[in-house]
C-alpha cells in the first residue's frame, strides 16, 4: 500500500503543480471568478490519481480485492500529497510571485459587494470581510485553507472511488 500511495500521491502533487503553473501564466488576465474555476478544476484533475491509485492497489497489489475502508484510506493519503503541494504553491504565490494578491482580491470583492448590496447590508458585510482579511493575511492560514480545500475534495473523490472500486474476496 505504501508504494501505491507514494507513487500516485507524487503523481497528484506533480499534476497539481504543473497545472497551477500553467494557470498562473495562462490566466493572468482572467477575472478572479474565472481563476477560481480554473483552480478548482486543477484540484479535481490532479485528484483523478486517487481513483487510479486505489484501482492499482486493488488489481496489482491485493489480488483483485479492496475493502471500502482501505480504499478510502488510500485515497485520502494520496490526496494529502496534492493538498500539501497546493498549500505550498499558494504560499509561494502569495508571498513571492504576487504579494498584492490579497489586497487586489479584497478590493474586487468590496467593489462587487458595493454595487450589489444595499448600503446597510454592505457595511455589515464589509466589516466581516475586514475581519477575515487579517486572518487570511497569515501564510499559515492560507496554507491550511488551500490544503484543506484540496483534502476535502480528495475525500469526496476517495469516497466515490472507494464505492466504485471496492471488491470483496470470493470464497
Amino acid at each position: 500500500m505504501k508504494n501505491t500511495v507514494l507513487r500516485y500521491g507524487i503523481y497528484g502533487a506533480i499534476t497539481i503543480s504543473v497545472l497551477f503553473l500553467i494557470a498562473l501564466y495562462a490566466g493572468k488576465s482572467l477575472s478572479f471568478t474565472a481563476q477560481e474555476v480554473i483552480g478548482y478544476s486543477t484540484m479535481v484533475i490532479s485528484l483523478i490519481f486517487v481513483f487510479f491509485g486505489i484501482k492499482h492497489y486493488r488489481d496489482n497489489e491485493n489480488n483483485g480485492t479492496v475493502s471500502f475502508g482501505k480504499a478510502l484510506a488510500i485515497g485520502v493519503l494520496i490526496s494529502l500529497f496534492a493538498a500539501i503541494a497546493f498549500g505550498i504553491l499558494d504560499i509561494i504565490y502569495i508571498k513571492f510571485i504576487n504579494p498584492d494578491f490579497t489586497t487586489e482580491y479584497y478590493a474586487t470583492i468590496t467593489e462587487q459587494m458595493k454595487s450589489s448590496l444595499p448600503e446597510a447590508e454592505f457595511e455589515v458585510k464589509l466589516a466581516e470581510l475586514e475581519a477575515q482579511k487579517e486572518l487570511f493575511s497569515s501564510p499559515l492560514m492560507n496554507f491550511l485553507l488551500m490544503s484543506s480545500t484540496v483534502l476535502i475534495i480528495g475525500f469526496i473523490i476517495s469516497l466515490i472511488s472507494g464505492l466504485i472500486l471496492q471488491r470483496k474476496a470470493t470464497v
